[in-house]
């Protein structure tokens, strides 16, 4: 992959910090696309750059705030030359059927189409977490360059485009982390932390604006009027039941087991007592310490 965005269609932003274990997989699956890709990296100790350079990838360093800074810095700054642009995590992957069909749509996409959504799969242990209410979801990661910016919050952050027609595309990518349990449950932690920060900052009047995708909003829309007025520490519990048996939850196996207990009622459990925590014991400062590059979404 040599950078060369004059004569290339895309280009596809990624953000690491220490991400040898999931670096390799994500930039091979970018192999057969026709693509320019750069690494902001945020002050990675491991081998993370000089992967993605054996790669031929563009390895730029920037201080890391959050996802939404983060991305749109390089939006901003980054020497991107092509019409198109991709976003993808460290931990995420193209399946082969999507970088065919990359490589077949972005050079005829009609005019009027600024961006395109892509399902996620998520894997864990090596399991597709197919049911629970995650799969499929819709996420935009695909847009022409300068017609879209990511929401600048600490949690669930989203790309919103401001004209163009939005068109869903026919095939997946693939998160999955290497990184193992403990890495997740330390991740999920810190992504508490955020969520709390955003809770408290809509307390105060300070809204976010909404995602472009429906889905998204959708989502929004039940965590914040739903979800937002059950009674704390319990919706924890009940969303968890309705994820593992109303949506089937189980039917992912022992992975799905271990995956839908921990994200829907762990972390949420989680959420609660830091926000509790947060609003009637000893004050302290709500906004989560600066972290190195990773999604701000739980999943």
């Amino acid at each position: 992959m040599i950078n060369d965005g004059v004569s290339k269609p895309l280009s596809v932003v990624i953000l690491t910090f220490n991400e040898e274990l999931n670096l390799p997989q994500c930039l091979r699956s970018l192999a057969g696309l026709e693509c320019e890709t750069f690494i902001v990296d945020s002050g990675s100790s491991d081998r993370t750059a000089e992967i993605a350079r054996s790669f031929g990838a563009t390895v730029v360093e920037h201080p890391f705030v959050n996802q939404g800074l983060q991305l749109n810095w390089a939006l901003d700054n980054l020497p991107i030359r092509t019409p198109w642009v991709m976003r993808l995590d460290a931990d995420e992957r193209l399946t082969p059927e999507l970088a065919a069909e990359l490589g077949t749509i972005l050079p005829s996409a009609p005019a009027d189409v600024s961006a395109a959504e892509i399902k996620r799969r998520v894997y864990f242990w090596g399991r597709w977490i197919r049911h629970g209410g995650y799969y499929p979801f819709w996420l935009l990661r695909l847009w022409r360059h300068r017609q879209a910016r990511c929401e600048e919050r600490w949690m669930d952050e989203h790309m919103t485009v401001e004209s163009g027609r939005v068109i869903r595309l026919g095939h997946d990518f693939i998160d999955e982390n290497h990184k193992g349990l403990g890495f997740w449950i330390d991740k999920h932690n810190r992504y508490a932390d955020r969520e709390v920060a955003d809770l408290l900052a809509a307390a105060k009047g300070s809204s976010a604006e909404a995602p472009g995708n429906a889905q998204a909003r959708r989502r929004r829309w039940l965590k914040q009027n739903l979800y937002g007025r059950l009674p704390m520490f319990w919706r924890a519990f009940f969303y968890w039941l309705y994820r593992y048996f109303i949506l089937l939850g189980f039917l992912d196996g022992k992975p799905g087991l271990v995956f839908h207990f921990l994200q829907a009622f762990w972390y949420r459990f989680m959420i609660d007592a830091k926000l509790y925590e947060a609003t009637t014991r000893v004050p302290q400062d709500p906004r989560p310490q600066a972290q190195p590059a990773e999604s701000g979404r739980a999943g």
